[in-house]
């Protein structure tokens, strides 16, 4: 399955973002979804996941509380929707997606991914 992830843009510290990741080609209802994103100059780091009926979401301790993932199985959309976006939070926001269950935290552990959406927060 091929992924559009799509909503970033540039804001200010405090704002919101809702990312969308959308498949190509086939449904993903069955399909693990997670996010993941890189800041310029760092590895790819997990930020949440959820599994395929969006029941049960974890989050990096970094963004819990603040970040929350969701899934619309009539659009067929998984949505990243950022609260109280801090500078350190700029980066490219990936989408992904895995057949295996339950959902976990490595970027290995992923075969399908969106090909980003950049976010800058400026303070």
């Amino acid at each position: 399955v091929q992924l559009v992830d799509s909503g970033g843009g540039s804001v200010q510290a405090g704002a919101s973002l809702r990312l969308s990741c959308t498949p190509s080609g086939r449904r993903f209802s069955s399909y693990s979804v997670a996010w993941f994103r890189q800041a310029p100059g760092k590895e790819r780091e997990f930020v949440g996941a959820t599994n395929w009926n969006g029941d049960s979401p974890f989050y990096a301790d970094s963004v819990k509380g603040r970040f929350t993932i969701s899934r619309d199985s009539a659009q067929d959309t998984a949505y990243l929707r950022m609260h109280g976006l801090k500078p350190e939070g700029t980066a490219v926001y990936y989408c992904t997606a895995s057949l295996r269950r339950p959902p976990r935290r490595g970027t290995h552990d992923y075969q399908h991914w969106g090909k980003g959406t950049q976010s800058a927060v400026s303070v």
